[in-house]
């Protein structure tokens, strides 16, 4: 079973008795469908429908205190905490940042952690992520030996973005970070913040932009951040790499035209080709219907 810490992380706690609802009121997921045996992934948007931060959501036996903590992006937590005490105003719930004092842990191999690991929870987004635990940080060199690089290898062969480093936040629609396709985004529930621009992009089709796994033909990613070009025209940007694989943040229907122009893919002047992994519903460059729903 090896694990790493995920230094990256923060953990914020809300709680009380109306924890849930203002949860479902701001979180681009269902609320009601997360469960001590079953977390959840949402994001809270700006009202233009933007990610300001995407979170793992982890419900707390009622036994074990209740609440929900919220498994999140290091860098994005203290500005998160800002914005749901704003959003807060008379709603009985507690927030609480527990980053000092938790660290996330994550299976590397995308198995299972020992069940007393602490607050243990399978990643929401796929299944071959494997699970997450919170625990108290001081126990987490003991139990967290792998190398970090190993899990974001894993998440990259996989083909799951993550924020900071395939997608700038304040920049991003839940769609083009693939929200709509790792159960990010509920489109039964009620209102959210930023819900009418991702409901008009899901039902019109507009998400041309998206972060999609690519593979380098001479087995060695670019860089983080390097551009992606064809024809020497510009269509997006490398994120993480690993072993060969990226994800990349690109414009489909430019790749789509330089496909059919017979034009290599360029990234960081390296050549590379689409991958295209089960999870994903929605069609490729080449593929029947795309730029319908792309």
């Amino acid at each position: 079973m090896p694990a790493t810490h995920l230094i990256d992380r923060g953990v914020i706690r809300v709680a009380g008795e109306e924890a849930r609802p203002f949860l479902q009121n701001l979180a681009t997921n269902d609320l009601d469908a997360v469960t001590p045996d079953k977390a959840g992934y949402g994001a809270l948007l700006t009202p233009q429908g933007k990610i300001i931060c995407d979170f793992l959501i982890v419900a707390v036996p009622e036994d074990e205190g209740g609440g929900f903590l919220l498994d999140t992006p290091l860098l994005q937590t203290a500005d998160l905490m800002k914005r749901l005490k704003l959003y807060k105003l008379r709603a009985k719930v507690t927030l609480d940042d527990l980053t000092e004092a938790t660290a996330v842990i994550a299976a590397t191999d995308g198995g299972a952690l020992p069940a007393d690991s602490g607050l243990v929870y399978a990643d929401p987004r796929l299944p071959g992520l494997g699970q997450r635990a919170l625990i108290d940080r001081d126990g987490a060199a003991e139990l967290a030996t792998a190398d970090r690089q190993d899990w974001h290898a894993r998440r990259v062969a996989l083909g799951i973005p993550e924020g900071g480093r395939d997608f700038a936040y304040g920049d991003a629609f839940p769609h083009e970070a693939l929200l709509d396709q790792t159960g990010g985004v509920s489109f039964k529930k009620g209102c959210y913040i930023g819900q009418e621009v991702v409901s008009r992009m899901q039902h019109r089709g507009t998400a041309r932009t998206r972060v999609v796994p690519v593979v380098f033909d001479g087995g060695i990613a670019a860089e983080t951040g390097a551009e992606a070009i064809a024809g020497g025209k510009p269509l997006g940007r490398i994120g993480s790499g690993a072993n060969g694989r990226a994800l990349a943040l690109l414009r489909l229907d430019r790749v789509a035209e330089a496909q059919a122009a017979g034009e290599p893919l360029l990234g960081g002047g390296m050549a590379f080709t689409l991958a295209k992994p089960d999870f994903i519903r929605f069609p490729f460059p080449g593929e029947a219907g795309f730029g319908a729903a792309a």
